[in-house]
Order: structure tokens, then sequence, then C-alpha cells
């Protein structure tokens, strides 16, 4: 139940993922971001060690194709996950499993991965990656917010039913080369979580 954004800055060298679902506090256990390794976001039915060991294995210049391939044999259930890859010179992958909640799919460009579960349709994805795409002038973490906030606008995540699940946390990680963490913003509970991310983003940037 979740839609995400995973990208690379090719200015900047920065990566980042950001992140919105219904379920609670995702910004603690979807996306990992190592500033000189790579962004990457492990959802659906999460297995949380997933991500830790997906960043070794990266860590180790293993290829983002090569770890999912590993993550296959090392999770019997991984068909239930998505997991999405962008690589600190841009290389990408991304798994979405066929036992996640429908819709589930993905898209991959030059330096991102849009993915998403539980969602609208595919409508939703090709609206976060033509977002990001459209943003090539603006900084990473606005790159990031817009793409979010353009899945939100297309319908973002749907029950079994159509009907619209509300976005209830969402997450902006953004990381440079040779540098610690310069965002990292999280709002772990709200009815309007991409919105209340939106507030946050706009009072801590200057």
């Amino acid at each position: 139940m979740t839609f995400t954004i995973i990208g690379r800055c090719q200015r900047t060298g920065r990566l980042g993922v950001g992140i919105a679902t219904y379920s609670l506090a995702v910004g603690s256990y979807c996306p990992h971001v190592n500033h000189d390794v790579a962004a990457l976001s492990n959802q659906a039915f999460v297995n949380p060690p997933l991500g830790p060991i997906a960043m070794d294995l990266l860590e180790n210049d293993m290829a983002p194709e090569e770890v999912i391939e590993h993550l296959k044999t090392h999770d019997p259930l991984l068909d239930y996950r998505q997991i999405g890859i962008v690589g600190r010179f841009g290389a990408t992958a991304c798994w979405s499993g066929d036992s996640c909640r429908p819709y589930v799919g993905h898209e991959i460009g030059d330096g991102f991965v849009a993915m998403g579960n539980a969602l609208a349709g595919h409508h939703v994805v090709e609206a976060i990656a033509g977002a990001f795409q459209d943003s090539k002038d603006d900084d990473l973490d606005e790159r990031l917010m817009k793409a979010i906030e353009a899945g939100r606008d297309a319908g973002g995540q749907a029950t079994a039913a159509g009907e619209h699940m509300a976005e209830r946390s969402a997450a902006l990680y953004v990381a440079q080369p040779d540098m610690a963490e310069i965002i990292d913003l999280r709002v772990d509970v709200h009815d309007t979580a991409v919105e209340e991310l939106r507030r946050v983003f706009e009072a801590y940037r200057p």
C-alpha cells in the first residue's frame, strides 16, 4: 500500500527516496540510503532485514540486478515484496512481486525507479515517473517531493473495491556523496501525510 520514487541527481550525485503510504511510520522501515552506495526501498509485505542486506551487497560492488537475484534465493517469499534500487552511478533495478496487492508495478528510467503497490492503477506510477522527469532543473529533494505529490494527485492507493486510501505517513530522504544525510524528514501519522510532508519540507528547507 505504498508509492515511491527513488532517484539520483546527475548534476550533484545526490541520492534520495520519496515515499507515501496508508501504513504508519513508513520512513522508519522502507527507505534506505547510503550516500556512497545506493538508495533503495523495500516495501509491500515488508521483510525489514532485506533493506540492510541489499545495501551490504551493493556496498560490496554487486550490481542492483544481481542484488535482486540474490534476494530471491535469500527470501522464499520475495514474490510478496517490492524492491527498487538506484545505485550511486545511476544503475537501476526493480522487483514487483506478483503476490503483492494489486495494482502493483513500476517504471525504470534514467537514474530513477517509480513504483507502488495497492495503487489505483498504473497511471499512478506513470504520474510519479513523469513528475520526476519533468523537473530536471530542480534540486533532487524538490523533484522527489513533486513526484510523490503527483502520485497522490493521480489517485494514490486504492482498496480492491476501488476506494481511495489516504496517505497516513510519508518520508523524504536525500543524501550526497562524501557527506552525511542532508535531508531526513518523516511524517509518521497524519490524515494527509503528503501535504504535511510538504509543509515540513518548506519549513526545513531554508
